[in-house]
């Protein structure tokens, strides 16, 4: 049972009045419990907790007048992932796909899976079908998109990332979203915090649907899915925004860390699917 020390601090110049949520700290699901845990918020502003979905996931709301707005948030965090071979974990037959999840075989505001879905059949239409051709899709994802920051913005889609090859996580996680979906599999964007990831940030991750239950892949490679801690899940990064700003707010600065007191399985993870869904 890995044990994750998880922080994060921002701080915003806030410049007229403005309402934030935040959604920032680890869900609490089956999978994943949190001890330990500590906000701290400056100037002294009254806000209050709220569930933001129905998979766990947790906000902060508060409304700020002008001024420097610093947030420090820190958890001791348990995981308790399930951990299944590859080989047994097939795709769901569409006829019997669960309704909850139907959604997440539509294209969103990120994820234009009906545009892509020739090159995505032409490219997988051969690999095994379950867990196999998931993995191929977060393999040439990997391959053939290069992690450069900078290269886009809040407004750059899974096909923008796709013609450009360049991105960051959450467009890896949503062109791997895109090609699933345009497949048939059910997938998601999923927000966290990743130990062993360098730089430290927050981590976007995705799940695909198999099996039955919802299985937890990385494009980028850069952190091990057995040492993420699930923050928000939705269609794409729209619905996982750590920040929801009404106002006129600037982030000036961001920290975020997460630190395991036990080895995780290095990126890849070896011969398991793990879920935490």
């Amino acid at each position: 049972m890995p044990q994750v020390d998880v922080t994060s601090k921002l701080l915003y110049s806030v410049t007229a009045p403005t309402s934030f949520i935040f959604n920032i700290v680890p869900a609490i699901t089956d999978y994943q419990t949190v001890d330990d845990e500590n906000l701290s918020i400056s100037p002294q502003i009254e806000y209050s907790w709220c569930e933001l979905n129905d998979y766990g996931s947790r906000g902060i709301r508060l409304s700020v007048q002008p001024c420097d707005l610093k947030i420090a948030y820190s958890a001791k965090v348990s995981l308790f992932p399930e951990v299944t071979p590859p080989k047994v974990l097939d795709e769901v037959n569409h006829l019997e796909v669960p309704v909850e999840v139907l959604p997440f075989l539509n294209p969103s505001r990120y994820c234009e899976s009906d545009q892509l879905g020739q090159f995505a059949w032409r490219e997988f239409s051969n690999v095994p079908p379950g867990h196999t051709r998931v993995q191929a899709v977060a393999d040439w994802v990997n391959k053939n998109i290069s992690y450069v920051s900078g290269t886009t913005d809040v407004s750059s889609s899974a096909r923008d990332v796709f013609i450009q090859r360049t991105g960051v996580c959450r467009d890896f996680a949503h062109v791997s979203i895109t090609l699933c979906r345009a497949l048939g599999i059910p997938a998601r964007y999923v927000s966290g915090y990743a130990v062993g990831l360098e730089p430290p940030d927050f981590h976007g991750f995705f799940e695909a649907y198999l099996h039955g239950r919802w299985y937890l892949f990385d494009a980028t490679k850069m952190a091990p899915v057995s040492g993420f801690i699930r923050i928000g899940v939705g269609r794409d990064a729209a619905d996982t925004s750590f920040a929801t700003i009404v106002g006129q707010a600037q982030l000036q600065s961001i920290s975020v860390g997460a630190h395991s007191n036990q080895a995780v399985d290095p990126a890849g993870e070896g011969a398991n699917a793990v879920s935490t869904a």
